[in-house]
């Protein structure tokens, strides 16, 4: 029986483009009348807050606000429009090459599920975007107020599945310490540096390109592999 393969989605599936990210909040400081350099330090401060607490709109309001900002509702509205449109952008940046082996990995039998450490806005854009309807369970940590290596948010995403946490495949670069997360639940870990060599300290299997997974998930090859990797 093939096993569920669980992705990891940024520096994994697509590229997290974390410098562009970063001038889209400088430009939306502009809009709301704040230091460009300050409420990209700010952003970056308050991830975890952003990932399980806060949307689009009230992280701009809450970080302008700490910052000495009085932004009006239409300059708010408007950076957070700014903000979508980024990540819709980046979300549709996914390759064709990958959306293939993501079908011939579900040719193949495998159910596949996403676990992202994301905000609002991603969340809000994923049904729009090519991956979406390539995945039979999709959990957001913005959705559920958990974020990776948080054990809970790994066996959430296998009972969705409907099955459990060691018949799974954990996929992803390793940021947030998503590797060792995973692996603590019985996952089998695989690490991809396609996009971002992340977490170069982990020594379990690893691949370059997305379209070397498919022979790692062959029956055989599992078998021949421990169940989680870990660090050196």
């Amino acid at each position: 029986m093939p096993r569920p393969v669980i992705f990891d989605l940024f520096h994994t599936l697509i590229q997290g483009a974390d410098e562009e990210r970063d001038r889209v909040v400088g430009e939306m400081a502009v809009m709301v009348g704040v230091a460009p350099d300050a409420l990209v330090a700010a952003y970056h401060a308050s991830w975890r807050d952003r990932l399980v607490r806060w949307d689009v709109e009230e992280t701009i309001r809450i970080l302008a606000g700490r910052l000495g900002g009085t932004p009006t509702n239409d300059q708010v509205r408007r950076a957070g429009e700014h903000r979508r449109a980024f990540v819709r952008r980046v979300l549709h940046s996914v390759s064709a090459d990958t959306l293939d082996v993501l079908d011939a990995i579900r040719e193949d039998g495998h159910l596949l599920a996403l676990i992202s450490n994301a905000t609002s806005d991603t969340a809000e854009a994923w049904p729009q975007n090519p991956l979406a309807h390539r995945f039979d369970v999709t959990v957001f940590s913005c959705d559920v107020g958990l974020s990776k290596p948080d054990p809970a948010i790994y066996r959430l995403a296998a009972e969705r599945l409907g099955v459990g946490p060691a018949e799974c495949v954990f996929v992803g670069d390793g940021a947030d310490g998503e590797l060792a997360g995973a692996a603590a639940v019985g996952m089998t870990v695989f690490r991809s540096t396609e996009h971002n060599d992340t977490d170069p300290g982990w020594c379990g299997p690893a691949f370059a390109t997305l379209g070397d997974l498919p022979a790692m998930l062959l029956p055989h090859a599992l078998r021949a592999r421990p169940g989680a990797g870990q660090h050196r």
